[in-house]
């Protein structure tokens, strides 16, 4: 289903379009995982503000700053477990400008407003008789801050004997009993059955079925513990009216996303225009379980409805292999060698329902290519001083169009621009960002191409063939113009220079001006425009000390 038809009816009723990223774990740094389900949001809700300009949007992050695994990290470093929290979430937060994601809202769980939903929230479950206290014992991961059930735990020989292990995550489990308050998550079955039956509330499909097997086997719709005792984790927000309870880092993070709507204020959700439910939740597939399940049947107990749409996307792997801090291959973004083509990277080529490969060659490769070769090199051809030394978008003459018309080239490149848009449409709204771009990518070959073909730097001789002149670069720089607001999602820095260089204005950028190129205009009268003057490199090309990186990859 495309994403702007089934958001129609909040546009027509002025909702805010409402996306999120599940808020980060501070645990540690972010890493390049991190940084790709920001930017998938980002891209969404650019395209949203592209094809729908006057539609309000409200996208959420932050990070998640309770739990065991704080305390824990807090203690390596010597550090207060407020500044820690405030030194890793700020990492957070550059890393995303870094990355041109324009984020809205940023909620950490240690602000005051979040805690304040959070006890709201919990009092509302416990109003409903959705929560009671009960003794529980059980195999806990304290890595993924959950307890295990039998099905799901394997037993492995290790060095200091046998160790049962998560078979979901593969973390080290260890026999806990306490007295914690369950919520009756068995009493949502049929609810979350009927839920994921609606069509494309999950994306990709894969992920759908996953959750509906899921729903399916008892194993997974146990109650579940909503607390810990307060003597083994004290950094979380208390149990209201029991001190010795802390409540669980997963109930407490989820609500961040009513926070960001101003939850529980009922002036503040209405001054935000009742964003919720939220129409596009992006998650990773690790933490499918607890968005597919927990939080819409955390929701459905308050009488609130799940999110419009969960959509779940596959892990990063480098050279082939897992990221891991033992194999010492995490990736920072900040650090890669070429981090300006590392956002281009990441959309380009991953899927929504299968891993993704990164390696600093691919990496390479890839912006040399496409960034610097196929794209730039076309821009600095057109633009540059030897065939443009008047900096010219010029006019378009129709006799002399007509002609070059004639050539296979030219109309395969025209048929090509004109289709594009429709084309990228429909990928984006599928999130397929790989298809557009590989649409785009082709109509610059195409572009590449015929300007190779034309030659016009032999035109550029005679001047009495100015106007076939003007013509081959109209085509190219309208070409340039079309594929850069369509790759404005994918490529945000890159496009604003390119459109800024061809000086098309601020708000001639929105999806409708890239629908119908400058020779499908009706009755249009052409006049030459002046494009940006000066030394222009859009995309430099990337040059590697080989030898370093034999040395990088030997050291590790």
């Amino acid at each position: 289903m495309r994403l702007t038809t089934r958001l129609l009816s909040s546009v027509i009723q002025k909702r805010p379009f409402y996306i999120t990223t599940p808020i980060f774990y501070v645990n540690a740094a972010p890493h390049l995982g991190h940084l790709y389900t920001a930017v998938v949001a980002d891209a969404i809700q650019r395209f949203e503000k592209l094809t729908n300009p006057e539609t309000n949007v409200i996208f959420s992050t932050g990070t998640d700053e309770h739990g065991t695994k704080i305390q824990q990290a807090a203690a390596k470093v010597n550090l207060s477990l407020p500044d820690y929290c405030t030194a890793i979430s700020q990492e957070y937060r550059d890393l995303f400008k870094d990355f041109h994601v324009e984020f809205t809202d940023f909620v950490r769980t240690t602000e005051e407003r979040h805690k304040k939903a959070v006890r709201h929230f919990w009092r509302n479950l416990l109003k409903k008789d959705y929560i009671y206290k009960a003794k529980y014992s059980g195999w806990y991961s304290v890595n993924d801050e959950a307890f295990v059930p039998d099905a799901h735990i394997r037993v492995d020989d290790k060095p200091d004997g046998k160790v049962r292990v998560s078979v979901e995550s593969g973390h080290k489990l260890e026999w806990t009993e306490e007295t914690n308050y369950m919520f009756r998550l068995s009493a949502f079955k049929q609810h979350l059955r009927e839920w994921l039956q609606t069509d494309g509330v999950v994306r990709p499909s894969k992920f759908q079925k996953q959750l509906q097997e899921m729903v399916e086997n008892d194993v997974y719709l146990p109650d579940i513990s909503v607390s810990r005792p307060a003597s083994r984790v004290h950094w979380a927000i208390p149990v209201p009216d029991d001190e010795e309870q802390s409540i669980y880092v997963w109930l407490d993070a989820l609500i961040n996303y009513l926070t960001v709507c101003g939850y529980p204020d009922d002036d503040q959700m209405k001054d935000k225009g009742r964003p919720w439910p939220a129409d596009v939740q992006v998650v990773g597939k690790d933490i499918l379980k607890f968005h597919g399940i927990y939080w819409p049947a955390f929701l459905m107990a308050v009488k609130w409805h799940p999110p419009r749409q969960l959509l779940c996307h596959s892990h990063w792997t480098v050279d082939g292999s897992k990221m891991s801090k033992s194999l010492h291959n995490v990736v920072d973004p900040r650090h890669t060698v070429a981090s300006h083509a590392l956002r281009y990277l990441m959309l380009r080529e991953a899927t929504m329902g299968d891993d993704a490969n990164y390696s600093e060659t691919k990496l390479i490769n890839i912006a040399n290519s496409e960034l610097a070769d196929t794209l730039g090199n076309l821009v600095s051809r057109s633009c540059g001083p030897a065939l443009n030394p008047r900096c010219e978008f010029p006019a378009l003459h129709q006799q002399e169009l007509a002609e070059c018309c004639q050539l296979q080239v030219t109309s395969q490149l025209l048929d090509t621009v004109e289709r594009l848009p429709d084309i990228c449409r429909s990928h984006y709204s599928n999130y397929q960002f790989y298809k557009a771009v590989d649409a785009v990518i082709h109509a610059l070959h195409l572009a590449n191409l015929f300007f190779e073909t034309l030659k016009p730097w032999e035109l550029k001789k005679k001047p009495e063939s100015q106007k076939e002149l003007d013509v081959v670069l109209h085509l190219t720089l309208e070409t340039l113009r079309i594929c850069s607001i369509i790759l404005q999602p994918i490529i945000p820095d890159i496009t604003n220079k390119l459109l800024d260089k061809l000086q098309v204005g601020k708000n001639l950028r929105s999806w409708q001006h890239c629908e119908k190129p400058s020779w499908r205009l009706k009755g249009a009268i052409y006049e030459t425009k002046n494009i940006q003057s000066g030394k222009f490199v859009l995309f430099p090309r990337i040059y590697v000390d080989k030898s370093n990186v034999k040395k990088k990859k030997a050291s590790a």
